[in-house]
């Protein structure tokens, strides 16, 4: 077996460790209440944990799943409704989700159960602008933070001050009649804070205005004074105590493929488990530690998880940070090096494109084609001229990104 056949087993196991259908039914309440069962369900496995939930619950079902276009299910037989919308900026989809999430929550009341199921992704896709600001300039401040390369906690703290049902606000109107709450969560943070998977839609979070601002200030984002007004006037939300269960996270994910690769002789290395920041800029450091361990004999898996930011220099640039940290990776390893390495997205879309992420070996790419495709943000082009792109579809899960690194170390 070829160490990529290796690695592409070892991430599909990663996106199996997180699989809605695996984790899901165990954690679902038995009881039945009087009244009726709210599904509510936002992300990228918004529509596999909602049919997972109606198919596993007893008594009457009803809600909505909002997810990204392309990774719903078939939820026709069953009374949840389905809206597909766009990530990572939001489109007329999401408001139309925002709107219905609303009504359903409103609706509950003392005999009911409402069960909020949350992914990542969640946060573009399921949109009720604050009062004052629309939907055209909650796509503009969006669409600015993330070419900027902002953090995705600093992007969803500006989300949460902009929005009607972020931040716990969905949740204090679902529980204003008197219905009992639970919360699910598959996570895609740095850290696994439920309250900030999806910005938090059923859990309430710190209300912090200025610090909002200075994330917009900060990406070049002109901020109009009506704006400023209406981020300062959105309250924070306060939502009744209730049960809130983080069902998979990266770690989870990685803890699947050290337990596999072990089990096939490779010494694993943890590079850690919730980084964050540049991609290039990750991967030419993650280079420098795989070479040390190249002069080390044995066979070396270095794994690592997370989420990385790309920070576009062209609008026209092609591939999102999994490639950007393969591209950076091997533009800082000679074409000589036993090394190469997968880094793909659980949810099955890197970035913006139709690419999980993508494989490469040193003995491919020539430094000099690696630090241009960098510097034109051009490193899907890279990647599929030499076959490595990695399509997976969409999983319909989210524990964000994979990045594995086989190492060949020196002869004994």
């Amino acid at each position: 077996m070829t160490y990529r056949t290796m690695l592409t087993d070892y991430f599909a196991a990663a996106i199996a460790a997180a699989s809605p259908r695996l984790v899901l039914p165990p954690a679902l309440p038995k009881d039945l209440v009087r009244g009726k069962t709210f599904v509510l369900a936002y992300g990228k496995a918004a529509a596999e944990m909602a049919l997972v939930a109606a198919e596993t619950l007893d008594g009457p079902v009803t809600g909505l799943a909002v997810t990204r276009h392309g990774h719903g299910v078939d939820l026709s037989h069953t009374k949840i409704e389905l809206i597909e919308a766009r990530h990572p900026v939001p489109d007329d989809h999401s408001l139309q989700a925002g709107t219905r999430m609303l009504e359903f929550a409103s609706t509950a009341g003392p005999d009911d159960r409402v069960i909020f199921l949350a992914s990542g992704g969640g946060s573009a896709l399921l949109c009720a602008p604050a009062e004052g600001i629309t939907l055209a300039e909650k796509q503009a401040m969006t669409d600015a933070l993330v070419r900027s390369g902002a953090p995705i906690q600093d992007i969803n703290l500006v989300r949460r001050h902009l929005s009607r049902v972020k931040g716990g606000r969905l949740g204090a109107v679902a529980g204003a009649r008197g219905a009992e709450l639970l919360t699910y969560v598959i996570s895609d943070v740095a850290g696994d804070d439920p309250a900030l998977v999806a910005s938090g839609p059923s859990i309430a979070s710190n209300f912090y205005p200025e610090g909002a601002l200075s994330v917009l200030l900060k990406a070049g984002v002109e901020v109009p004074e009506h704006v400023r007004s209406a981020i300062h006037s959105n309250q924070p939300a306060t939502v009744v105590d209730h049960p809130v269960k983080v069902l998979a996270t990266n770690g989870d994910a990685l803890a699947a493929v050290e337990s596999r690769a072990r089990a096939d002789g490779w010494n694993v290395i943890d590079a850690g488990k919730a980084l964050t920041g540049d991609a290039a800029t990750c991967g030419k450091a993650h280079a420098l530690r795989a070479q040390m361990y190249a002069r080390t004999p044995g066979r070396h898996l270095m794994i690592s998880g997370g989420e990385l930011t790309v920070t576009k220099a062209r609008k026209d640039g092609q591939g999102g940070p999994n490639l950007e940290y393969l591209v950076g990776l091997m533009s800082a390893l000679p074409h000589t090096a036993k090394i190469e390495a997968l880094a793909g997205d659980t949810d099955g879309i890197d970035g913006t494109q139709d690419n999980a992420g993508g494989y490469l070996h040193a003995s491919w790419v020539p430094q000099s084609d690696a630090v241009h495709a960098l510097e034109t943000n051009r490193t899907y082009p890279l990647v599929e001229r030499f076959g490595g792109l990695i399509m997976t579809g969409p999983t319909r899960t989210n524990v964000n990104d994979i990045r594995l690194i086989a190492i060949e170390g020196a002869s004994t």
